[in-house]
C-alpha cells in the first residue's frame, strides 16, 4: 500500500558493509576470535568475538548463524542465536529470527517484531570504560533487586 514491502530478508538499516570473512553454514570454531575488519558468522563460533573499540566493525550472525560467547564490537547484527553477552558501543540490530540469551549493551538499538531477548538491555553512553562498566553494573544490581520481593 505504501510503495516497499520490508521483507524477512530486509537489514533495518541498509549498509555499504564489506564482508571479507565468512564464517560458512559447515564451520565450527572453537576459541576467541579477534577480528579487525567486519564478519559474518553463518556457522557456528563457540567462543567470544573481539574486534577493536577503535575502529567500526560490524558482526552480522546471520539466520542459521550460531554464537556461544560474548561479542564485543562496534555494530553487532543478529538473525541467529548468541549465547552471551552483547557489547555493541555503536549499534545493535535484532531481527525477527533473532534469539539472544544474554545482555545487551548499545549505542542504539533496532528490534524487530519477533526477535527473541533474555537478558537485560542496558544503553551506554560515550563515556570512559570504567563509568560504563559502572553504568552497566548499577543497572544491574538495580535489576536484580527490583525482582527480589521480601
Amino acid at each position: 500500500m505504501f510503495g516497499n514491502k520490508k521483507t524477512n530478508n530486509t537489514p533495518l538499516v541498509k549498509s555499504p558493509e564489506r564482508f571479507d570473512t565468512l564464517i560458512g553454514r559447515q564451520t565450527e570454531i572453537q576459541g576467541t576470535l579477534r577480528v579487525i575488519q567486519s564478519v559474518r558468522i553463518d556457522g557456528k563460533v563457540v567462543g567470544n568475538i573481539e574486534a577493536p573499540k577503535e575502529q567500526a566493525i560490524t558482526v552480522v550472525v546471520g539466520p542459521e548463524g550460531e554464537i556461544q560467547g560474548d561479542v564485543i564490537a562496534s555494530r553487532v547484527i543478529v538473525a541467529g542465536k548468541v549465547a552471551g553477552n552483547i557489547d555493541a558501543h555503536e549499534r545493535v540490530e535484532l531481527l525477527a529470527s533473532a534469539l539472544v540469551q544474554g545482555d545487551v549493551k548499545y549505542g542504539s538499538i533496532a528490534v524487530e517484531h519477533g526477535a527473541r531477548l533474555l537478558g537485560l538491555l542496558l544503553q551506554v553512553d560515550a563515556g570512559t570504560p570504567q563509568e560504563q562498566q559502572k553504568q552497566a553494573k548499577d543497572a544491574i544490581r538495580k535489576a536484580k533487586s527490583a525482582g527480589v520481593s521480601d
